[in-house]
Formats: structure tokens, C-alpha cells, sequence
């Protein structure tokens, strides 16, 4: 779907490929470091007529997004976590074991002026993980030396090391503070549940070319598995006069055993700005590379650094479509 409005891009390396730029190595030491310098993102510069057309204004002081019809669409792309702040949140999340690039402060937001919030971070990511605890995935005894910090290290991977995360976005409601004094969850409001739906995302209309008024995406953490594959969970949006699409991915590939997609997707229309509707699809996938190789694949690593190229040979663990009807009665 994404291909539409990016360049192609791979990644992370596969087995044997050792190299390391110099700007991977400050990030592997908890440098501070622009995280702008990790990853080339497509910029989108919106044409005036357009966004004047579409009823849309940029944000001011040099915020990066914009506001239309109601919602305010904004992102924060940070450098990743210095060693005191990489300590603190082990501390907190009470682990200590977090992915090399942790991208704590960058995070996407979308804002409803009737106070429905839902926005994407690393933090809250990775305490899906932790809660989660999936048991480890098996790596080949030749490739477990590579996990070693010390040449004399015994390694026990007894947690799972891959960091995948059932994230699929956090929400709050921002109340009235004269009538409720603070923030209010969704657990203690009613004004934000998700239902189960039978409709889906239009994915072909969505494909239909109209102006993009607004394009970014941000990098939450990503691990490089030792170099035995590669672990990412990133978010991406675009903004068109016709409504706002987003794609939450996680992807995991342990070179020579398993691959996994973590999809989820929203999209709102704007055509109610009261009462504006987002649907919300999650889709898990995994596959072994023994299973696609009896299948025909290739069992190489190398024909496997697009997830979106190779998406429909993973095997569907879970699939679910949620309706939220953000409502203005808080």
C-alpha cells in the first residue's frame, strides 16, 4: 500500500554482513545523534492551493504536520535515548534488555478538537512486549556467539529477544478540565471504545491519486538482532482532502527461521467532523523460512527485506476489523 507514496527501501542486513556505518555505531553506544541521519524519509512539501482547498493550515513554529477539519495531525522525530534516559526506562519497564535504537521521544499524534486523542510511542510499545512475553525464538547454535557483548560471555536467551510488541496505538481523552479536573482513559470514559466491525478499509480508493497534503514516517525502535536479522516497529501517515490514512508496522525477520508482520492500519473519512468514524484492521502474520521453502520460496534472507513485498506468503495468525465513533459528548 505504502509503495504508492515511497521510495523503495530495505531492511537491515542479513547473515554475514558484518559492516557497520559509522552512524549504526553511535546509535548501537546510545549516542544523541539526530535520528534524521539513520533513515532517508520522503518529504512531502504541500502545494498552498491545495491545503487552502482542502480546508487545511500547517502548524506554526515549526511544527511538522497540520490541522483539517477538526483533527491536528502532528510528529516528532527525536534522537534516540541517551544512556541515562536507555537506564531509566529499564528501570521502569523493569528489564534489562531494550532494542539498540530506541527512538524514545519521537512519536505520532492525532488530535480531535472534541478531546479523543490517539497517538503511537515507543514506551508504550515495548510494555506490550514486556506483557506480552512471547518465548524466545530459537536461533541456529552457529549464530548465538554473535550475541555476545564479551568474547567470555555465556549466552541464555531466555526472553524474547525479537521485541515484538501487540501494540496497536495508545488513546486518551482530553476532558474539559472545568467539568473533570484532568485527562480522562478510555477506561474511564465511554466516549472512546472500539467495536468490532464487519466493514474494511477501502484500500482501492485509497490508491486513487489525490494530493497529499501530508506525509512523514517515524521510527519507534529497531533492533538489529545481532546481526541475525532485523526487528522495526515504525508509523506511518499521509494526509489527502478526503481523510487520513495511517500504517502501524512491526517487522521481524531472524534470518534462516522466522519472519513476522504486525500490521495495524487506520483510516478516517471526513465527511462528519462532529462525529468523525475510524476504522481500525490489525493483521498478524509469521512464516518460517523452512515452511516457504517447501512451499518454493527462496530460504535466502536476501530475497526478504521488503515486508511489503512479501507479505501475502506469511500465513495469517490474526485478523480483526475495530469501528471507533469518536463522539463529542465527553
Amino acid at each position: 500500500m505504502w509503495s504508492l507514496f515511497e521510495p523503495t527501501r530495505t531492511y537491515g542486513p542479513t547473515v554475514g554482513q558484518t559492516a557497520r556505518t559509522a552512524t549504526q555505531e553511535r546509535a548501537r553506544n546510545r549516542s544523541s545523534h539526530d535520528a534524521k541521519l539513520l533513515r532517508l524519509v520522503m518529504e512531502v512539501e504541500p502545494d498552498e492551493k491545495e491545503l487552502k482547498a482542502a480546508g487545511a493550515q500547517l502548524l506554526p513554529d515549526g511544527r511538522r504536520g497540520l490541522r483539517i477539519h477538526g483533527w491536528e495531525i502532528e510528529t516528532h522525530k527525536r534522537s534516540i535515548l541517551t544512556s541515562s534516559n536507555f537506564e531509566q526506562w529499564e528501570q521502569k519497564l523493569q528489564t534489562s534488555h531494550l532494542p539498540e535504537m530506541v527512538f524514545g521521544d519521537s512519536l505520532l499524534a492525532l488530535k480531535h478538537e472534541t478531546g479523543v486523542q490517539i497517538y503511537f510511542n515507543a514506551f508504550d510499545a515495548l510494555t506490550g512486549w514486556k506483557k506480552e512475553a512471547l518465548p524466545p525464538v530459537e536461533v541456529p547454535a552457529a549464530a548465538k556467539w554473535k550475541f555476545r557483548s564479551k568474547p567470555s560471555q555465556q549466552v541464555i536467551l531466555d526472553y524474547d529477544y525479537t521485541f515484538t510488541t501487540p501494540y496497536c496505538g495508545s488513546e486518551r481523552i482530553e476532558a474539559d478540565t472545568e467539568k473533570h479536573g484532568r485527562e480522562q482513559t478510555c477506561e474511564e470514559s465511554n466516549g472512546l471504545c472500539w467495536e468490532d466491525c464487519k466493514e474494511k478499509i477501502d484500500l482501492v480508493s485509497l490508491s486513487l491519486k489525490e494530493p497529499i497534503l501530508f506525509y512523514d514516517e517515524v521510527i519507534l525502535y529497531e533492533d538489529e538482532l545481532a546481526d541475525n536479522g532485523i526487528s522495526l516497529l515504525t508509523v506511518k501517515v499521509r494526509v489527502m482532502p478526503s481523510g487520513w490514512f495511517l500504517l502501524l508496522r512491526f517487522w521481524l525477520r531472524v534470518d534462516g527461521v522466522l519472519m513476522r508482520l504486525r500490521d495495524t492500519r487506520m483510516h478516517c473519512i471526513f465527511s462528519n467532523r462532529e462525529n468523525p468514524i475510524i476504522l481500525r484492521e490489525s493483521c498478524w502474520r509469521e512464516a518460517t523460512f523452512q515452511s516457504l521453502a517447501e512451499e518454493g520460496y527462496a530460504s535466502d534472507s536476501a530475497a526478504y527485506n521488503d515486508p511489503s513485498a512479501i507479505c501475502d506468503r506469511l500465513q495469517i495468525i490474526m485478523q480483526k476489523t475495530q469501528k471507533l465513533r469518536v463522539s463529542g459528548k465527553l
